[in-house]
């Protein structure tokens, strides 16, 4: 079986989930969120524990049963606390702003990038070289973050660019100079 596929989901307090079908919501004080599963998974709640089982041993149901325990524990993980990404802008003249429903980011182009917000992703710019993406749905917060880091990717040669916070810029040596 299934080592993920076999994890019981602890569901913390004041976090309510609905089982209809083989659709889940999920809610709690930082959102909710809603997804539809595979019925080749059946998605049990006793008290305050989730678990998954399958229905058969075929080889797509057992993938499904990890991926399906992993979006779940997902799910309840950002209604409870949510996820967070931080971003730092590398480089002289980087910087970044909000503008309504906008990000603009300022990266060495003739132009400034303008990136529309994904829905239920929260964005925060303390300083103009920092921007935090926050949110209950951790692909969204992925995506927005991926969105961002995609504007100008970090150099491994000057290290200038956008990247994650903590993210590890393996340097290179330049061209050697003609002897």
């Amino acid at each position: 079986m299934s080592r993920v596929g076999k994890r019981i989901i602890i569901i913390p307090e004041k976090t309510k989930v609905n089982i209809e079908g083989t659709k889940v919501s999920v809610s709690g004080p930082m959102g909710s969120l809603s997804k539809e599963f595979s019925p080749l998974i059946a998605i049990n709640l006793k008290g305050s524990e989730l678990s998954t089982t399958r229905a058969n041993e075929l080889k797509h149901t057992k993938q499904l049963h990890g991926t399906t325990n992993s979006l779940l524990s997902g799910m309840v993980e950002g209604v409870s606390k949510g996820f967070k990404k931080e971003i730092e802008i590398k480089g002289v003249g980087y910087k970044s702003s909000l503008k309504g429903n906008q990000v603009i980011i300022n990266a060495g182009y003739s132009h400034p990038v303008t990136l529309d917000i994904i829905e239920g992703v929260k964005i925060e710019i303390p300083k103009p070289v920092i921007i935090n993406v926050s949110g209950p749905d951790k692909q969204a917060v992925g995506q927005m973050a991926a969105l961002i880091r995609d504007v100008r990717r970090p150099s491994p040669y000057s290290g200038k660019g956008i990247m994650y916070k903590g993210e590890y810029i393996r340097r290179k040596e330049g061209k050697a100079s003609a002897k």
